[in-house]
């Protein structure tokens, strides 16, 4: 297997996308503590239901339309969404 050259470039390109994933949750993690912190200076609620509501049905329309299983991408936002209220929380109580 690991002599097959098209499993190898398979690999690499899942490799890119991996590292190219990362990045952009890192990214995006840079973006949602600075909303964090604005939220706290204004003495927001962590959370915004009626934003995750919509987002939620954004990212299973994009879902669907790139032929991704909706129910995964709900998962995987909902993953990312309590990270970001546990990071909001932390900075609201700092």
């Amino acid at each position: 297997m690991a002599d097959d050259p098209v499993l190898a470039s398979y690999r690499e390109s899942i490799d890119n996308i991996d590292a190219a994933l990362v990045l952009l949750l890192a990214e995006r993690f840079k973006v949602t503590q600075r909303v964090g912190r604005h939220k706290a200076e204004l003495g927001l609620p962590p959370a915004d239901k009626s934003r995750e509501k919509a987002q939620i049905a954004r990212l299973r329309q994009l879902a669907e339309v790139a032929n991704l299983d909706p129910d995964f991408s709900e998962k995987f936002l909902h993953f990312i969404i309590t990270e970001v209220i546990k990071n909001h929380e932390k900075v609201r109580s700092a």
